[in-house]
């Protein structure tokens, strides 16, 4: 039996994922993204956390977020299914210019939230339980439903979950931060230069110069340094593979990250996963 990889509707509204086989993949998630685990269990891996979403769940991803997403499939050979919900800013800026309601924000509520399980709820089970039948029969959403239901999604979240009002009304941009920090939080993350210069409230252009200021080299050359650094104590002091490394470092593929190890350190990386080798790192070099 073959399954897609991948199936998208609607301009990426709604994103049905299917796989065989386990996926890591990182992406910067530009929109809020509402997820629903259908069969398998999904990783998601920020600079400050690894939350495990097993077949059932749903889980919250607010907008400018970085993150990794490994599916896992279950183990009765069934493929990982998930539907996604992504609220665009100029749609919420619609629905709560209509849909006011004041000075109700909790105080409790935070805009910092960046991946947060939301409550299990019948009602937020009934809302997916809703959708699944279009993606199932292959039926594509119209205009019209797709606003119906993302209104829908959206009215269900803030029942279930008024503390992420606040993330779903602040519609500013990110303020500019501290750089090294974050950089080096987030050096293993496989972004633009773009990406990196959006999320710390720079342009590109005093992105580089504030960068080159701090580190004293470019923000391609530090980005290739840490990650080789990272990956060699990944390999040497954890253990891991370079197959199991070279993605989580941020390389893309495997033959690249071996050949930068190599002129890096004057040995290929699968030697500090050789265990019982009598040749040093030295020889060769």
């Amino acid at each position: 039996m073959t399954h897609p990889a991948v199936s998208y509707f609607n301009n990426s509204v709604f994103c049905s994922v299917r796989t065989t086989k386990a996926i890591e993949k990182e992406q910067f998630v530009p929109d809020h993204a509402l997820i629903h685990i259908l069969a398998g269990h999904l990783d998601v891996l920020d600079a400050d956390s690894h939350n495990t979403f097993p077949s059932g769940d749903t889980l919250f991803v607010r907008r400018n977020s970085l993150a990794k997403f490994i599916k896992t499939p279950p183990a009765n050979g069934e493929p990982f299914r998930a539907i996604s919900i992504f609220i665009k800013k100029h749609f919420l800026r619609e629905y709560f210019a209509k849909n006011s309601h004041g000075n109700d924000i909790p105080q409790h509520a935070s805009t910092n939230i960046r991946i947060k399980k939301v409550p299990s709820t019948p009602l937020m089970q009934g809302f997916f339980s809703s959708i699944t039948p279009y993606f199932d029969s292959g039926i594509v959403f119209d205009t019209d439903l797709m606003e119906i239901k993302t209104r829908e999604a959206i009215v269900i979240l803030v029942q279930v979950d008024p503390s992420l009002r606040q993330s779903l009304i602040d519609f500013s941009d990110p303020g500019k931060i501290d750089l090294e920090e974050f950089m080096c939080k987030n050096f293993m993350f496989n972004v633009s230069l773009e990406t990196f210069a959006k999320m710390t409230g720079r342009s590109l252009s005093t992105f580089k110069r504030d960068f080159e200021k701090i580190f004293d080299m470019s923000p391609s050359r530090w980005l290739k340094n840490k990650r080789l650094e990272h990956a060699h104590y990944l390999i040497k002091e954890q253990h891991k593979t370079p197959s199991d490394v070279y993605l989580e470092v941020g390389f893309e593929n495997l033959s690249h990250f071996s050949s930068s190890f190599k002129a890096a350190y004057g040995y290929n990386p699968s030697v500090l996963f050789e265990p019982h080798s009598k040749v040093t790192l030295n020889s060769r070099q």
